[in-house]
């Protein structure tokens, strides 16, 4: 049986990957970069997404084969880790389709 372990949330690690100093505000090297911005963390973000669901749908087509590795407690973590990426996905879809809707309707 494999061991599942979660790993404890890096604070330093995720201020990095948005471009962001301990206080908030933009790292400078990150401000207008190539390198960063709102375009790339979107990016990586639905990679990370598509890649949990790929990860969840192979350890499910595993476990439906009897693989003696693949568990199934380690399935459905993976199921709900994919789940839970997926629905914040759509949050911040509805909420960025929310607010191109009502800059369009705002009256210049």
């Amino acid at each position: 049986m494999n061991d599942v372990r979660l790993k404890p949330f890096d604070f330093q690690a995720a201020l990095a990957r948005a471009g962001l100093q301990a206080n908030g505000m933009p790292r400078a090297e990150a401000a207008g970069g190539p390198a960063g911005g709102f375009k790339t963390a979107m990016a990586q973000a639905l990679n990370g997404v598509s890649q949990s669901q790929l990860e969840a749908q192979r350890l499910q087509r595993e476990l439906t084969l009897d693989n003696p590795t693949v568990s199934v407690e380690e399935t459905m973590l993976a199921m709900q880790k994919a789940n839970v990426g997926f629905q914040a996905t759509l949050q911040v879809r509805n909420r960025l389709l929310q607010a191109y809707s009502d800059i369009m309707n705002m009256q210049v």
